[in-house]
């Protein structure tokens, strides 16, 4: 071995001793705190765990062990054992979406102030990534592992999601499906939707009202739930004011800006005529409102705009946005709730349906 491989010279004809680890570089304890409590090891499990007496002496010395050694107790290994309680995990296509934020918003705001921390995880629409978010969650113990946003419900997303409410039911956590449509009977899983096709139903009605027949529908992409109702919705109040259904007025595509922009210039564009439009989003209005003021087109003085999820930037839009309004946070508490209300022992609704709401602003004017 070398000089430098056993260490420096300290003095002539003296190596210096190797640097030892001292206390501080590590994490504390259990048994640092014991120690420094001057009680046993099992003494200071029992009381950080509150679950055997112990005396307000004992339990003062112990407390001031483990403030004064910064001392963490290991949460996975608690977990294992059943002593606490296990995280609320939100997953959602996109963290971004200024809905599915209010959403996380709520899900944090309830999960907190039940003793439960949430994590927020994103699918960017993957559904491998789904699958192995769903089952790190259930590695991890989570008491509800919530998933948000529309989706195409067909043969297979049912399958999909009966094999996670099965694997999670299993392992004693809860699948929640929020903004989405329910399973068939029998899936151990709670869904909490909201009433697109009642918003959707409100909002086209509103403008009929105001004497508008040609409304441009720019709607969401075939097969995606939350478009489908929303579609359904705005045809039943075509029927209910005995307008006719106009296929040249009824767009699809996604629920974003540039959609909503490029939909309604290719609608100017081609001369298809129309007196008002109603956004399948607000982020579909925003671009909507962008290709109208593009063609010189005032609204609502021209052309009538109605919005649906009332995002906060709708009532600050020039004019501000007449919308459907969806409970975007109450969602997200509701499914904390109904799934930790369940871990202990109550039985809620497995299904949940909150109300819409039309919301009227300035950017709808009566035709003449």
């Amino acid at each position: 071995m070398t000089d430098a491989e056993e260490g420096p010279i300290d003095a002539p004809g003296r190596k210096k001793a190797k640097r030892t680890r001292k206390p501080a570089d590590r994490p504390s304890t259990i048994r640092d705190v014991a120690a420094k409590a001057g009680v046993s090891v099992a003494t200071v499990s029992r009381t950080l765990a509150g679950n055997y007496p112990v005396s307000a002496e004992t339990r003062e010395r112990v407390m001031a062990a483990v403030g004064s050694l910064h001392y963490v107790v290991n949460v996975h290994a608690k977990a294992l054992s059943g002593r606490v309680a296990g995280p609320v995990a939100l997953v959602l296509r996109d963290i971004t979406g200024p809905s599915l934020a209010h959403v996380a918003a709520g899900v944090e705001e309830e999960a907190g102030s039940r003793g439960r921390l949430s994590l927020v995880c994103s699918t960017q629409g993957d559904t491998e990534r789904e699958d192995d978010l769903v089952q790190l969650m259930r590695e991890q113990h989570a008491a509800a592992v919530v998933l948000v946003g529309g989706t195409v419900t067909d043969d297979a997303y049912h399958r999909r999601m009966a094999d996670y409410a099965t694997a999670l039911d299993s392992a004693g956590s809860r699948l929640v499906l929020c903004g989405r449509p329910p399973l068939p009977n029998g899936v151990p899983a709670t869904v909490v939707d909201y009433d697109n096709r009642g918003g959707a139903f409100q909002a086209t009605s509103h403008l009929l009202t105001a004497g508008h027949r040609r409304v441009l529908f720019l709607g969401g992409a075939p097969g995606f739930s939350s478009a489908e109702e929303r579609r359904l919705g705005h045809q039943d109040a075509l029927r209910a004011h005995g307008t006719p259904y106009a296929e040249e007025l009824d767009t699809v595509g996604d629920f974003s800006r540039k959609s909503g922009y490029l939909r309604t210039r290719e609608a100017l564009r081609s001369g298809v005529g129309f007196t008002a439009v109603f956004a399948g989003s607000d982020m579909v209005a925003l671009g909507a409102l962008a290709a109208l003021r593009e063609a010189g087109l005032s609204v609502p003085r021209e052309v009538s705009v109605v919005g649906f999820d009332d995002v906060p930037f709708a009532a600050d839009l020039t004019p501000a946005l007449t919308t459907v309004r969806v409970p975007f946070e109450e969602l997200g508490r509701t499914a904390v709730r109904l799934a930790l209300e369940r871990e202990v022992g109550f039985a809620p609704d497995d299904h949940v349906v909150l109300s819409t709401q039309l919301v009227i602003r300035d950017s709808v004017r009566p035709v003449g």
